[in-house]
């Protein structure tokens, strides 16, 4: 693949790409294949699946949300200095990521939002700052529109990739041809992802990223399962937010790099900010799809600043 077809890809990726309870640690003997052997809590949802928990510190609540083929542990360069600095840091891993249930079903964003409505059910959580990088801006918007702002004070979207629209159709002709998609989800993630991954790690990231680093994000991605990569994937491609966005009042910092290969700002960070009634744009000059590494310090300020603010 040409560099220009590797970038287009990525672009896909990213596109394309509630009643609950915590358990403890100790597995059930019924769940011990979905508790995958690690130590933390667990929120169990509607339809039985695990959700892998982090909860960490003390003060406002942050509720972080990772982005397409990552689990929470991506957010940690945030929440270990967010949860030393006064705030309360929860992260969870997305069905089908990380250390969560692996289910064939349930990657829509609809049954995604009630995952997350399960944990800040679970956890009883008010005045909440929701923060999701990536396809993680389309659960929180459909959390807010179909389960409302009740336990909700602001939202936070890095990186955004779902949201307005990424699909090519008649009244959206600069988006991503259908066919275009498909052809990236049989043809690459079913055919070899990891080779993926590493054909693509450049436009992530900066020059100034230590390999070491790099190689961190693609360990935790290599651990997503397929399934979930492809229907997340096609979930992100076929869902259109347009007329959902403007119905959320939340304040909303919307933060997006002007470098992102994944998710063009002009496609998606930029008119997902002009479709938010209460939305603010910071552009981060030279930023990349990975800002939660290439510019954590910056990243983690910005958090802060808006939560307190």
């Amino acid at each position: 693949m040409v560099r220009r077809d590797l970038l287009k890809s990525a672009a896909l990726a990213a596109a394309g790409i509630a009643g609950a309870t915590v358990s403890e640690a100790a597995p059930r003997q019924d769940r011990s294949a979905n508790r995958r052997g690690s130590p933390g809590s667990w929120v169990d949802t509607r339809d039985g699946q695990s959700l892998f928990v982090k909860d960490w510190g003390a003060g406002p609540p942050v509720v972080f949300l990772a982005a397409w083929g990552l689990p929470s542990d991506m957010w940690d360069y945030q929440m270990v200095p967010l949860s030393s600095d006064g705030l309360r840091c929860v992260a969870y891993d997305r069905r089908g990521h990380g250390r969560s249930s692996r289910p064939g079903t349930g990657y829509d964003f609809t049954t995604l939002a009630g995952d997350l409505a399960a944990v800040l059910d679970a956890l009883d959580l008010r005045g909440v700052t929701l923060v999701g990088m990536s396809m993680a801006g389309g659960e929180i918007v459909r959390y807010l529109t179909r389960h409302g702002a009740r336990r909700v004070a602001k939202i936070v979207l890095v990186s955004t990739a779902a949201t307005p629209f990424r699909l090519k159709t008649a009244d959206n002709p600069t988006g991503i041809p259908a066919e275009q998609a498909e052809y990236f989800r049989r043809r690459v993630l079913l055919r070899d992802y990891p080779q993926w991954l590493e054909d693509n790690r450049a436009p992530f990231f900066v020059a100034e990223t230590t390999r070491q680093m790099q190689e961190w994000i693609r360990t935790l991605m290599v651990d997503t399962s397929l399934k979930a990569l492809v229907e997340c994937s096609r979930s992100m491609m076929a869902t259109d937010f347009r007329a959902e966005l403007p119905a959320i009042a939340t304040p909303a910092l919307v933060i997006h790099g002007d470098k992102d290969a994944s998710a063009p700002i002009e496609a998606t960070g930029r008119p997902t900010a002009a479709l938010l009634p209460r939305a603010t744009l910071k552009v981060y000059e030279g930023g990349p799809h990975g800002l939660f590494v290439t510019h954590m310090d910056r990243l983690t300020a910005d958090i802060l600043e808006f939560v307190r603010t």
